[in-house]
């Protein structure tokens, strides 16, 4: 195992790319007794997810980490065993000079965007040499040739033990300030990006024959739900329209989403991180990605789909794609809600059994499992010579 790691991050989207970072970082400390240092350029996103981080320190402990603010003039400081650049951030010069110094070169591992393309299975731990240094390309994903997905060691018996007991149910509805639902209402969380879409998925929840309990994270959503409503946003902390009553949540800290989404009975999420722990939680989802310039979000969204689906009957493998199309703005709104709510049994079963299959490949225990393929790889080099 390494005993020292350093990761960097830089914020780009406020949550996604900080979220995995402060996920891997706190279970390389916990779980292997790494010693972690987690640099990042932007504490202000950082406190959101960890409300114990003081925004006007250089340097703290959270949660068994050492935070450090990223700044362009960067310390002198010694390089990790494990170095880990995420999502291709560039490296500081000081700090990669730092490294080229070193007897023994830190193992080197650019941390990828999650995708389920066929490509990546291929790139997929390839070096990428910039001598004396080499840099390795470490892919998360969705089969056994690819990296997996961030899995702490306790989350799914967590997770089971909150669907089997009624009384931690009950605490955290009480937790957030909402009444226990009634049997039969339909409960929905909604994190997302803005979206065209939403009026349709309102629409038909508050003319559906079901009670509908939507959950709103405070985010980007916001104003398109007052509008929905024609509120402001002010203080209003519930909306109601025919079934449905739309509850917003303060900002959920990272330890607290699980049970948010084990509670619900579907769940909208977007980007990565809130998507991996979607599927964790073995609940039906609906992922928005995020778009790209260049529209390759596409490609990524369908490759994801044929995987997620490959072993559900027709009617709900198209139920579950039309939905994901038209939440993404790919092809308009015409009964695709209907059409999914009608497969929910179906979808359920999916669901678990998609985590467990996931479960077998876990992105920490592969990291290092790397880590000392190249240890090995290293020492026989040594011995070569």
């Amino acid at each position: 195992m390494p005993r020292t790691c350093d990761i960097f991050c830089n914020v780009i989207d406020n949550y996604g790319d900080i979220g995995v970072s402060w996920r891997l970082a706190r279970q390389l400390a916990k779980e292997f007794g790494v010693t972690v240092q987690l640099w990042v350029d932007d504490l202000a996103s950082f406190a959101r997810l960890c409300p114990d981080a003081d925004v006007a320190l250089d340097s703290q402990h959270c949660r068994g980490v050492e935070i450090r603010l990223w700044r362009n003039a960067f310390p002198e400081v010694l390089p990790a065993a494990l170095v880990i650049e995420a999502f291709g951030c560039k490296m500081p010069a000081t700090y990669l000079a730092a490294m080229a110094q070193q007897e023994m070169p830190p193992v080197w591992i650019n941390l990828e965007y999650l995708s389920a393309e066929d490509w990546v299975e291929g790139c997929h731990k390839l070096p990428s040499p910039k001598p004396p240094l080499t840099r390795y390309f470490f892919f998360p994903g969705f089969t056994k040739k690819t990296g997996g997905l961030l899995l702490e060691r306790d989350l799914l018996a967590r997770r089971d033990a909150f669907l089997g007991d009624t009384l931690q149910q009950q605490a955290f509805w009480r937790a957030i300030g909402i009444e226990v639902p009634a049997a039969g209402t339909l409960k929905i969380s909604l994190f997302s990006y803005e979206n065209a879409a939403l009026a349709v998925l309102f629409d038909a929840w508050a003319t559906g024959a079901q009670a509908v309990l939507c959950l709103v994270p405070e985010g980007r959503i916001l104003p398109q739900v007052a509008h929905y409503f024609a509120e402001g946003t002010g203080e209003v902390t519930s909306y109601s329209r025919g079934n449905l009553t739309v509850c917003v949540l303060p900002f959920v800290a990272q330890e607290n989403y699980d049970e948010l989404l084990w509670a619900c009975d579907i769940n909208f999420v977007r980007g990565e991180d809130s998507c991996v722990r979607a599927q964790w939680a073995g609940k039906p989802f609906i992922w928005q990605i995020y778009p790209q310039h260049d529209a390759v979000h596409w490609q990524k969204l369908q490759a994801f789909l044929d995987l997620y689906t490959r072993h559900l009957a027709p009617a709900a493998r198209e139920s579950v794609q039309g939905l994901w199309k038209m939440w993404n703005g790919s092809q308009p709104a015409g009964g695709e809600w209907e059409r999914f709510a009608a497969q929910q049994g179906e979808l359920n079963l999916c669901a678990m059994a998609w985590a467990r299959e996931l479960s077998q490949n876990t992105l920490a225990l592969n990291l290092l499992a790397f880590f000392q393929e190249i240890g090995r790889m290293r020492a026989f080099e040594i011995d070569e010579q």
